[in-house]
């Protein structure tokens, strides 16, 4: 099952980092989970260790991915 993750840090209205998270199966729209975090250095840990696990699982950097997006896609091969 051919299946993609997405993650980013936003900036929030009042000045908080929201680590936001999109995942599901290629060609949906799949499911969201907004973190919101009131100090960026904790965000970016939360992200670098939500990376670091799903790349363990076999999840890599999809072919429209920019040097700054995170978007991990996870291949059949990789299941």
């Amino acid at each position: 099952m051919a299946r993609f993750y997405e993650i980013s840090l936003e900036p929030t209205l009042f000045g908080e980092t929201s680590l936001v998270r999109i995942w599901g199966r290629l060609g949906t729209r799949g499911q969201h989970r907004i973190d919101v975090f009131s100090s960026e250095k904790r965000a970016v840990e939360a992200f670098l260790e939500l990376l670091r696990q799903k790349r363990a699982k076999g999840y890599r950097p999809g072919r429209d991915t920019f040097a700054f997006d995170s978007r991990l896609t996870q291949s059949e091969e990789a299941s």
